[in-house]
Parts: C-alpha cells; sequence; structure tokens
C-alpha cells in the first residue's frame, strides 16, 4: 500500500495537520496516511525520517515558528535537517511553515495557517500524482500559500 506522511507540534496554535488529511483523504485513495505529533519544530526532522523509513512515499511537515529570534534559529536548525533529509532519502519533503509575526492578529494566522497547509498538500498530491513535472505549469506564476497569488511579472 502506497503511504503520505504528516508531522505536525504540539507547539502551533492551529491543527494544520487536519486540513492536510482532509486533502489527503479526499485526493489519495489509496493511500495510507500516517500522522505524528511531536512537541517542536527541531523534532520534526527526525519524525519526518521515521515517516520515510516506514515506506512512506512524501511527507509533508508542519511546523510555528514563534516570534522571538531563538524560535527563528530553531526554525533554521529544523529547515536545514529536512533539507538534509531530502537528499539522503530522495524523498518529497514539503516543509510548511507558519511564522507567528507574519499577522498581528490570530484570525489572520489561521487563515494563513489553514491556506497554507491546504496549498502545499495540494501540491504534495500533484508531486506523488504526476511526477516530476506535475508542478512545471505553475512556474514562474506567482503562486502564494497562505496569502493571494501575486502572478507572472511581465
Amino acid at each position: 500500500m502506497k503511504c503520505v506522511g504528516v508531522v505536525d507540534t504540539t507547539f502551533a496554535r492551529v491543527d494544520m495537520a487536519r486540513y492536510v488529511i482532509e486533502v489527503f483523504e479526499r485526493e489519495l485513495s489509496g493511500y495510507k496516511i500516517v500522522r505524528h505529533t511531536v512537541p517542536g519544530i527541531k523534532d520534526i526532522p527526525a519524525a519526518a525520517r521515521r515517516i520515510i523509513d516506514l515506506g512512506c512515499d512524501g511527507v509533508i511537515t508542519l511546523g510555528w515558528v514563534g516570534p522571538g529570534q531563538v524560535d527563528k534559529y530553531s526554525y533554521l536548525a529544523s529547515s536545514v535537517g529536512l533539507v538534509m533529509l531530502g537528499v539522503m532519502t530522495g524523498k518529497i519533503i514539503i516543509d510548511v511553515t507558519v511564522h507567528e509575526d507574519e499577522a498581528e492578529r490570530p484570525e489572520d494566522l489561521k487563515r494563513i495557517a489553514v491556506h497554507r497547509a491546504k496549498a502545499h498538500a495540494e501540491n504534495l498530491v500533484a508531486m506523488l500524482k504526476g511526477g516530476l513535472q506535475a508542478l512545471t505549469p505553475k512556474a514562474g506564476m506567482g503562486i502564494r500559500q497562505g496569502y493571494p497569488d501575486v502572478g507572472p511579472i511581465g
């Protein structure tokens, strides 16, 4: 059975995995969905590795970064770990991150988080179903996750 993974954290203020799983359940029939929740963002790379080791073809990771400098350093460490994991395993890893200082109002942060999670889940679905060229038609189109698209330049 094909497998896809979702890693999220208890630190996040929005259950983004819920929205990712909704997309996966709708679009990836026949796939087993494995969810692994960890305490914080620095725990995400190892959790993604565990999911890959279970045989999953791709993983979406959902991180929440606090507003402080130490939070940004933690995100950097996590991001480097995920890049290394993708290189080492050759698996699709989509890192979805919401930075708490992206918006002042909690309702705006939630809107960003939900849209970003769903949009990246759809990207992962496209890549799993369509292969290496799946997103090529969207190249250079100024597509954003969490915010309105800005469109291409001339």
